[in-house]
This record gives structure tokens, sequence and C-alpha cells, in this order.
């Protein structure tokens, strides 16, 4: 039999909370606003499936370059390839200056 390739397939680390963080995310995660032109890190929260981006972006930093909805679109380097990711501001964190 074939083996299952599905969306988490591979990822079942890199998609899973550590112990001590399981349970609810703050409401603040979710009212999170970016701007166009804003530096952000792809992180993804397991616990929201909702505009979850590709686990192959999980750890890239992008650039905000607009909005769909409540969701972002974030675009990010894929070796010489420029990507647009649309991402819930859940699954995104401002970098740091």
């Amino acid at each position: 039999m074939e083996r299952s390739r599905g969306f988490w397939s591979g990822h079942s680390r890199k998609l899973r909370k550590r112990v001590r963080r399981r349970g609810l995310i703050p409401v603040t995660r979710y009212l999170q606003e970016f701007s166009v032109g804003e530096r952000v890190h792809i992180k993804i929260e397991p616990s929201v499936h909702r505009g979850m981006p590709h686990p192959r972006f999980h750890g890239l930093t992008g650039t905000v370059v607009g909005k769909r909805g409540r969701a972002y679109v974030v675009e990010v380097r894929d070796g010489n390839a420029v990507k647009q990711i649309i991402a819930h501001p859940v699954h995104l964190e401002a970098q740091r200056k």
C-alpha cells in the first residue's frame, strides 16, 4: 500500500506544540496588525488551522505586501524565486529591530 502524502505528512514534529505551550493562545495574537513593507517571521501556530501557510515556509522571514480579508500576503524568497504566501496573523511574528 502506498504511503499517505497529506499536508501534515513528514511535518509532525514541526507542527506539534510543546507540552507547556498547549492550550489557548492570547487573543492579541489574533488581533495583530502589520503594515505594508513590514518584515515578519512565518512561525506556524499548530492549534490554529485557519490561514496556515505550508510547513515548508515555517521559519522564513518575508515582507508584508498586502492584505486579503483577515490574512496578510507575505513575499518570501525561496531560492531564486520570490513567492507570495497568504497567512493569518496568528502565524506571523513582527521582526525585532
